[in-house]
């Protein structure tokens, strides 16, 4: 009887430890980016240390503006891509809120928000390499020349 009770705890033991075994060695870093209503990003560097493997990245609308009006999201790409995701953007056929739709250029993005409003996306640090160029940008028109910056990876 103590055999199998001790089979039974040591068995729920391993299996609790196995289940929580991947969220004890992720680690997430957190970004925080803020759009206003003049058209700019309060940042324009966004840096992910070696040591994160998953990033969590939260847009804030600080403006009044509504989305329609004065809309942000972010996308993060290779920076030699922008110009053709902007493009693509502006096409309602490609495009859903200047966001194309299934566009294998676009490693990561939020959704199109308005004034007060906030978006948060989780992604795996792995979809973008060490070293690599990459950019993020809001892809609402007109707002490319003013809203964009660099995501350093190390």
């Amino acid at each position: 009887m103590l055999s199998s009770r001790m089979s039974v705890l040591t068995v729920s033991f391993l299996a609790a430890l196995f289940l929580l075994a991947p969220s004890l060695y992720a680690k997430t870093c957190e970004l925080a980016l803020q759009g206003s209503d003049q058209m700019k990003f309060d940042k324009k560097e966004l840096v992910i240390p070696k040591e994160f493997s998953d990033v969590k990245l939260v847009l804030k609308h600080v403006g009044k503006m509504p989305k329609a009006v004065m809309g942000h999201n972010v996308i993060i790409a290779k920076t030699s891509d922008i110009s053709g995701i902007a493009a693509d953007a502006m096409n309602p056929k490609k495009a859903k809120d200047y966001i194309p739709q299934n566009d294998q250029r676009i490693l990561v993005h939020t959704k199109l928000i308005g004034g007060g409003e906030s978006d948060t996306v989780t992604f795996k640090k792995s979809v973008l390499k060490a070293g690599g160029d990459y950019s993020f940008f809001c892809s609402f028109p007109g707002h490319l020349g003013m809203m964009t910056g660099k995501v350093v990876v190390k």
